[in-house]
């Protein structure tokens, strides 16, 4: 099993991609440490995998909280003796628009749940994984603002082009202590964030080289491969799994 005997963190854990990665990951027998802020949604994946004879807990809360990374953290040490890993999935694409026409609260809104919280899990998720002897983070980032420019999602690039930056630099500063640090920057995906309007699935799956928008458990899987001892060579990468969307023009 890719993850036996790991203790992972993952975030944006109650639906989508963090759903699937629970469950994928307790297959692989990571013990798990669940965070969202939906305490109905993490209370039904922990115990699906409870009795799959998993190991799991979670803490509802919001990832703009510093404090809440914390407490994630603070979980995997009492209730697992440490941190081995984090995915730090939760994030938003917030109001799409011009940014002329952008209400700031929405700007403020878009950068603390996809960029502040990777700052603050960084500083939590580290200090723990130090103590190890090492560990992997993956944030999930996006090909928005990394391959392409997309009209309407200028908060939302910043944002994820941020994070891809700041997992770098987290890369090189803390490759030496053993601990990688990567971005996964996933295409469209079947989540709850895509919504449930058919017309625009099909418009975003011809976006794709591969026709059709991913399936969570697709995404989940890469995060699973950089989590891996398969990847302990892979730090500081920007790990596109976005079906060809930045290479497709047709």
């Amino acid at each position: 099993m890719l993850l036996e005997d790991k203790t992972i963190i993952i975030t944006g854990a109650s639906s989508g991609i963090g759903a699937a990665a629970a469950k994928i990951f307790a297959a692989e027998g990571a013990r798990l440490v669940l965070g969202a802020r939906r305490a109905e949604l993490l209370e039904t994946i922990v115990d699906e995998i409870s009795a799959d004879g998993g190991e799991a807990e979670f803490i509802a809360g919001d990832v703009e909280d510093n404090g809440y990374a914390g407490q994630l953290v603070k979980c995997a040490e009492e209730r697992f003796g440490g941190l081995d890993g984090a995915f730090n999935n939760a994030g938003t694409t917030g109001d799409v628009g011009p940014i002329p026409d952008m209400d700031e609260s929405n700007w403020h809104k878009v950068m603390a749940v996809n960029l502040n919280s990777g700052f603050y899990a960084a500083k939590h998720q580290i200090p723990a994984m130090r103590k190890r002897g090492g560990g992997s983070i993956v944030f999930t980032s996006s090909f928005v603002g990394h391959t392409i420019g997309l009209p309407g999602m200028g908060a939302y690039a910043a944002a994820k082009a941020g994070l891809t930056g700041m997992t770098q630099v987290l890369a090189a500063e803390h490759g030496p202590e053993n601990i990688r640090v990567n971005a996964l920057l996933p295409g469209g995906t079947m989540t709850p964030m895509a919504g449930e309007d058919a017309s625009y699935h099909e418009i975003v799956r011809g976006f794709h080289a591969l026709k059709r928008m991913a399936e969570p458990s697709e995404i989940a899987l890469a995060a699973l491969f950089l989590l891996s001892d398969h990847a302990t060579f892979v730090t500081g990468a920007a790990l596109v799994a976005d079906g060809g969307n930045s290479i497709n023009k047709l």
